[in-house]
């Protein structure tokens, strides 16, 4: 049976049964991007920490000399892993964020969509998912760090930019411009939908996480195969939420006349 796109605004509800109900019909296509792109990240986040370990901890009863020194050198291994892995992960989650949508939004569309069509029209957008990947986390993290709401604005605010990139294929301003107005007066929803689709990778990756506590460095592997099963919601999610909020704006009454026409 053909999933529809949207006609109408969808529900939170809605959205996310629409969203299971094509992420089973279509498994293979959403989970092997994550997939890959969990075993990449995996392996390298495994080396990186095999190479550039985080200093131990002080004994106790440590000199301060000794603590203040073992915390320089924590923070300083801290950001170059930081580093090395905002490197790597950028791209490859713009790449699989994009290609999911994509393919969601070409089944959508036209009923049919391939891994190879998605990855190739991604590759041609690279630039401009990670200006709004890079752009978006930037706010978002910066923002939590300032009282948690400026964080949770922002993450609201360029929600569908993503979605305006693959979709719409604007630029890197310009989608985040057109997310902003495509969510407006709908910003409770859209939080209520992100704690929920975020909930579950949340979830699933802590219970992954304490599984795997005995694979050493390798454990990171584990995890990501693990939430790399429940991790293709959120861009579905996304895009059954960017044509119901395309929907929305179809169905809008126009402005009316002015008073002496």
């Amino acid at each position: 049976m053909r999933i529809e796109k949207p006609s109408h605004e969808l529900s939170v509800g809605e959205i996310i049964s629409q969203s299971f109900r094509l992420y089973r019909a279509r498994f293979i296509l959403f989970f092997l991007p994550f997939l890959v792109a969990g075993l990449i990240t995996g392996i390298f986040v495994s080396t990186l920490l095999w190479y550039l370990p985080l200093p131990s901890p002080p004994p106790s009863g440590a000199s301060l000399t000794i603590v203040t020194q073992w915390f320089w050198d924590f923070v300083r291994s801290l950001i170059a892993i930081a580093v090395l892995l905002g490197i790597v992960s950028v791209p490859i989650s713009a790449i699989t964020t994009g290609m999911i949508v994509k393919c969601a939004s070409d089944i959508l569309e036209k009923g049919n969509s391939t891994l190879k069509e998605g990855f190739s029209f991604v590759a041609s957008k690279l630039v401009s998912l990670a200006g709004v990947t890079i752009i978006t986390g930037i706010l978002t993290i910066g923002g939590l760090f300032l009282f948690y709401v400026p964080g949770i604005i922002f993450m609201i605010m360029f929600f569908l930019a993503v979605s305006a990139v693959i979709i719409e294929q604007k630029g890197v301003f310009e989608s985040l411009g057109r997310s902003r107005k495509l969510v407006s007066h709908r910003w409770g929803k859209i939080f209520v939908l992100s704690l929920i689709i975020g909930f579950i990778p949340f979830t699933v990756g802590w219970i992954a996480s304490s599984m795997s506590a005995p694979f050493g460095n390798a454990r990171w592997i584990v995890d990501s195969v693990i939430t790399a099963f429940v991790t293709p919601i959120l861009p579905i999610a996304t895009t059954f939420l960017y044509y119901s909020m395309i929907a929305r704006e179809a169905l809008r009454l126009p402005p009316p006349p002015p008073p002496f026409l």
